[in-house]
């Protein structure tokens, strides 16, 4: 019995060890766990801080100018990504003025244009155009809403010849 005291003993030190290495490597694992949760965490809010800042362009012609905000749309973003352009803008009708994008937009995600009214920016599909509403107007079939004016709205009619459109 005397010899197996010592052999028990040595037994109960080396399980304490045991369970206290488990113990300090579950608790670092855990504070590292807990620091990359947080990073992650953090990381996730700035995400979603920039994607929530909104895209706002400019369109201005010598003596005239119209801040438009973008919707969260591809097409806006598409659009947004191929400023600044410069370019004609046309009469089209007697409710608009249209100019063309250096590139198709994207329309996978885009509401279809139901507001009817002066300010409405747009994205006509079949023609691949841009459409600046100063006027009410009848939604059609592949007209996209792109973003609604901010500022600037009456002055939609006069734009002439060259535009500039820019990031705002």
């Amino acid at each position: 019995m005397k010899k197996l005291i010592p052999v028990i003993v040595v037994i109960v030190i080396v399980l304490i060890g045991i369970v206290i290495y488990f113990k300090v490597t579950d608790n670092n694992t855990s504070k590292t766990t807990n620091i990359k949760v947080s990073e992650e965490k953090n990381n996730n809010a700035n995400i979603g801080e920039e994607n929530t800042e909104t895209m706002q362009i400019r369109i201005s012609d010598e003596n005239n100018t119209i801040i438009y905000e973008l919707n969260n749309s591809s097409a806006a973003e598409s659009l947004y990504n191929q400023l600044p352009l410069t370019t004609e803008v046309e009469n089209y009708s007697s409710n608009e003025k249209i100019f063309y994008p250096t590139e198709e937009l994207d329309t996978d995600d885009i509401p279809r244009a139901s507001k009817r009214g002066r300010g409405i920016l747009a994205y006509y599909e079949p023609w691949n155009d841009v459409v600046m509403f100063y006027d009410s107007f009848s939604s059609a079939s592949g007209l996209y809403e792109l973003g609604t004016a901010i500022e600037g709205s009456n002055q939609i009619e006069n734009l002439r010849g060259e535009i500039r459109i820019e990031k705002n």
